[in-house]
């Protein structure tokens, strides 16, 4: 029997890998500078080192990997393009911790917005250049209120 699409088709535990489905990898310069950075700005957990070139990092149950630039290593054929993705991530508290990332030096990029689907956010880049957006629920809006097509429903939502 085929395991369904999405699903990781193993139900065994492993203590070596983070917690989370999608586990992004960012890549820093300075790696230990850049966890420091990581959990103080943005209240990440320190969660396993591997040697000098990785570190899992954990925030509210999910998970994210820090690591050094791959086309450093002399077998590497490709260089990672920072441009090209950024991360969001929902707070409890967005003021609070916009104040946080900015005491550590995080650089606005967008300051703190209320958005037509119910969400405050704010955009800032980290030490590394990559691009964060944190995001607070202010209200629940249909998607229908703001141009959205909503195509399938999360599972711990009600089907009416």
């Amino acid at each position: 029997m085929m395991d369904p699409p999405g699903s990781s088709g193993s139900t065994h535990a492993n203590r070596s890998m983070p917690p989370g489905v999608i586990i992004p990898e960012l890549i820093y310069d300075d790696l230990e500078t850049a966890v420091a950075w990581l959990c103080r700005a943005f209240g990440f957990v320190e969660r396993l080192r591997i040697a000098n070139h990785r570190a899992q990092l954990v925030l509210q149950g999910e998970s994210l990997i820090a690591k050094t630039d791959p086309s450093q290593d002399a077998t590497a054929s490709y260089r990672v393009s920072r441009a090209d993705h950024s991360i969001m991530v929902h707070v409890d508290d967005l003021g609070h911790h916009l104040e946080r990332a900015v005491e550590c030096s995080a650089r606005v990029i967008s300051p703190p917005a209320d958005y037509p689907f119910g969400e405050r956010q704010y955009t800032v880049q980290d030490i590394g250049g990559h691009t964060w957006t944190f995001s607070q629920t202010i209200a629940d809006v249909d998607p229908k209120e703001w141009g959205g097509v909503l195509r399938a429903l999360d599972s711990d939502q009600s089907r009416s």
